[in-house]
C-alpha cells in the first residue's frame, strides 16, 4: 500500500468511519456510496462507537508476508453494537483466552511497516473490554 492510500483510509483506520444512509439508517463498514438496503446514494458519515461482540475467530500461524512480526495472531469477526461486521486482528489477548460472544473495543495498534526506513502504517484492532467497562 502506498502513502497516498493510506492517507485516504485514515478515517476508517483510526476513527472506525463508515456511513449511515440518511433514508432508512441502515449502517456500513467500511463506507458504501449506495445503500444496500434501499439503494439510496444519500449516506451520510458515521463514526461508529467502536464497541461490540466476537462473532466469529481463526488464529492464524502462516502469515501474508509483512506480518510475521505478530506470528501467531487472532483474526476475528466483531459485531458492532451498532450492527456492522468488521474484520479484525484480535489483540491484546492470550489466544487460549479468545471466546466467540466476548465483548471487544477498538484500539489503534501498529499494522505494518514498509522497509527499515519506511512508513509505519497503524489501524484498528479490538482487545477485550476488561472488567465490563
Amino acid at each position: 500500500m502506498d502513502l497516498a492510500r493510506h492517507w485516504r483510509l485514515k478515517d476508517q483506520r483510526y476513527r472506525l468511519e463508515g456511513t449511515v444512509c440518511a433514508e432508512c439508517g441502515a449502517k456500513f463498514f467500511p463506507p458504501r456510496q449506495v445503500c444496500t438496503e434501499c439503494k439510496s446514494t444519500n449516506l451520510k458519515p458515521h463514526e461508529f462507537a467502536g464497541r461490540g461482540e466476537l462473532y466469529s475467530f481463526t488464529t492464524v500461524s502462516a502469515p501474508p508476508s509483512g506480518h510475521e512480526e505478530f506470528v501467531p495472531y487472532i483474526v476475528g469477526m466483531v459485531k458492532l453494537d451498532e450492527g456492522p461486521l468488521v474484520e479484525a486482528q484480535i489483540t491484546d489477548v492470550n489466544p487460549a483466552d479468545v471466546k466467540i460472544g466476548q465483548r471487544v473495543e477498538m484500539v489503534t495498534r501498529k499494522l505494518r511497516a514498509y522497509g527499515d526506513d519506511g512508513v509505519i502504517v497503524y489501524g484498528y484492532k479490538f482487545r477485550p473490554i476488561v472488567n465490563g467497562s
